[in-house]
């Protein structure tokens, strides 16, 4: 795989100093995490994604929307990091700053030793308090579903964002800074067409920064890139490490 990566690349991988990342369901589907839409499936799947994934479906039928995500985490917890989750915890240890922004919510990043991951859509693993927008780590176990707050009573729900649900500001505001100060964009395993997180290569771009996409297949964004390399990241991310720093085998 390294002998297909143009010196160029390998060149402006060395010599940045930031790089800003961002990540998608790709990376996390090669660990078997379902997606959204495959998440689907069984007794779930007589149900639309509006109707268990927005603030209004949670008020609606608040046990329904806590048991789906229930099982969903059920199945996060069953996979792990794949070789592209290390690479890209291994480049962070290599010695440029690096900002890992992630559309995802399964916490692979962070299993994998990525610091201080940006999650732009929240986290599977967490939950927090429907009136309060507070997160909530512990809470009585009263047979009850959802489950209670235990400062205000409230119901508790996933820390994720739904449809109809802004971005955590402090998140997307770290992530368009990230973006807009780095030397080197990698935009790995996301189809480019979900916003704001879509827009965030187009603020290197502007800068005439060097955009690299990691992806199976070609998306919006392919044409405007700097490098394209379509393959699986799990594949790709390990041989790139290796191939700008030889001196250290990269993981996977």
């Amino acid at each position: 795989m390294s002998a297909k990566f143009p010196p160029q690349l390998i060149e402006v991988v060395r010599a940045a100093a930031q790089i800003a990342v961002l990540t998608g369901a790709g990376i996390s589907a090669e660990s078997g995490v379902p997606t959204f839409r495959q998440a689907q499936s069984g007794l779930w799947a007589q149900y639309d994604p509006q109707e268990l994934a927005t603030p209004q479906a949670f008020q609606r039928n608040p046990p329904l929307v806590w048991e789906w995500y229930a099982w969903r985490r059920t199945l996060v917890e069953q996979v792990q990091p794949n070789p592209g989750h290390f690479a890209l915890a291994e480049m962070a240890r290599r010695g440029p700053g690096l900002t890992l922004i992630t559309q995802n919510i399964d916490g692979l990043h962070q299993k994998a030793g990525s610091p201080n991951v940006i999650e732009l859509h929240g986290s599977i693993r967490r939950v927090k308090c429907f009136s309060e927008d507070q997160p909530v780590e512990q809470w009585a176990e009263t047979g009850e579903i959802p489950p209670r707050c235990p400062r205000c009573g409230g119901l508790l729900r996933p820390d994720v964002v739904w449809f109809n649900e802004n971005l955590p500001p402090q998140a997307l505001q770290a992530a368009i800074t990230a973006a807009k100060t780095c030397d080197l964009f990698f935009s790995i395993g996301t189809s480019g067409l979900v916003n704001p997180a879509a827009s965030l290569p187009y603020y290197a771009l502007e800068r005439d920064k060097p955009v690299v996409e990691i992806n199976p297949e070609p998306t919006p964004l392919t044409e405007y890139v700097s490098y394209s390399i379509q393959g699986p990241s799990g594949i790709v991310l390990p041989a790139l490490v290796e191939s700008a720093w030889p001196q250290v085998k990269a993981p996977g």
